[in-house]
């Protein structure tokens, strides 16, 4: 390897004795050469090292260890970056696949629900002993939760109490005219009729909240509106009882939403919306057991089934099942609120409904005249394009 003398880059001149004590007086060098030689004995490493990158002086051992451990980190770095996305991406499928697995156990409650229930109206007609049975089972899971720290039990505070009174009282309507409508009428059309939700959630919020809704909003509740015409004068099991009861649970759900949002309740941390739902299950099972008492009475008694001539085992297996669903679809309901959007939500929710209909009028062979075809599929569209 030729020097740097050799090849022109350094001028040559003679080797001088190196002083170990040189006199500033004795030995005067020009400003940059002195410079050049203070840089060079304060940083020898460094001289070498830039020497080294241009080629002129072999790097050091050390100096290419020093640079093989900044590949490496670089390398490290690199490969670090390029696995974070793939970590995201796993995480959003797993949020993916539970949400589809929360909307799948919500679609399956309610459908569960809504068939035993039935079943249990057809030979045991009391609406108000029934919905008494289904928040009472919905209390005890609420209170399971919270025993066993599964659900974190909230703090919550009289005057919040008092708060979402009026929201248990609408709760707990709801739930009855529903009862009463499956009671009364196919489960096909009590859903064909409660379908109509949207309607009075727009009529609603425009009288108690001042939230007029747009024209496109008004055009896009016609097909429901006209659908469920054609679908009631159409339906065979069609009586006043039923449509009415379900057309009250609408206005009284639609009631809860508006004053959920007319109270703008103040929830404290430990009081999200799934324990919000249980406060209003256990508020709802005290508010409608003195009703049961003072108007049905209890008849969910052996005594009374067995004398009823009704299969008991039969009737409580299916009656607690159809309560372990009701709580749980609602409950399953919340967590899905938990982590989606509204309209997201109401979107599910819309489908629900489409496919309890479609399930039920299956599972119960319930007849459909050419008209009724004609005005359930009115809504659907309108309600699944919501």
């Amino acid at each position: 390897m030729q020097s740097a003398a050799a090849i022109g880059l350094v001028r040559p001149y003679a080797a001088r004795p190196i002083l170990r004590n040189p006199s500033p007086a004795g030995a005067r060098l020009p400003p940059a050469r002195a410079a050049l030689r203070l840089s060079a004995a304060a940083s020898p490493r460094a001289g070498l090292a830039g020497l080294g990158r241009i080629g002129l002086v072999p790097a050091s051992p050390e100096h290419e260890k020093r640079s093989g451990r900044l590949v490496a980190a670089a390398a490290a770095a690199s490969g670090k970056a390029a696995e974070e996305p793939a970590e995201e991406g796993g995480a959003a499928l797993a949020k993916t696949l539970q949400l589809g697995v929360f909307f799948g156990l919500w679609y399956l409650f309610n459908i569960y629900f809504n068939i035993y229930n039935k079943q249990v109206l057809k030979v045991f007609p009391y609406p108000i002993n029934i919905t008494t049975v289904q928040f009472a089972v919905g209390t005890a899971i609420s209170l399971f939760l919270w025993i066993t720290g599964i659900l974190k039990r909230p703090k919550i505070s009289g005057a919040q109490l008092v708060a979402i009174l009026p929201l248990a009282i609408v709760h707990t309507m709801g739930n009855l005219f529903t009862n009463m409508s499956l009671g009364k009428v196919a489960v096909s059309f009590t859903h064909t009729i409660k379908a109509m939700e949207p309607f009075f959630s727009v009529l609603l919020s425009a009288m108690f909240l001042g939230e007029l809704p747009t024209p496109w909003v008004i055009l896009s509740l016609l097909p429901i509106v006209g659908g469920v015409a054609l679908a009631s004068i159409s339906e065979a099991s069609f009586n006043w009882a039923g449509f009415l009861a379900a057309m009250a649970s609408n206005v009284t759900f639609q009631s809860r939403n508006v004053l959920s949002k007319k109270l703008m309740l103040k929830k404290e941390a430990s009081l999200d919306n799934i324990n919000l739902f249980s406060i209003i299950t256990v508020m709802s099972f005290f508010l409608l057991a003195p009703v049961t008492l003072l108007t049905e009475g209890v008849k969910v008694t052996p005594t009374f089934l067995q004398s009823a001539g009704l299969n008991l085992q039969q009737v409580y297996t299916r009656s607690l099942i159809a309560a372990f669903c009701f709580h749980a679809y609602q409950q399953v309901s919340y967590m899905i609120l938990a982590r989606v959007s509204p309209v997201t939500h109401s979107v599910g929710n819309c489908v629900k409904r489409v496919v309890v209909i479609v399930t039920s009028v299956l599972f119960f062979k319930t007849p459909v005249s050419p008209i009724n075809s004609i005005g359930k599929p009115m809504f659907f569209v309108t309600v699944l394009s919501c």
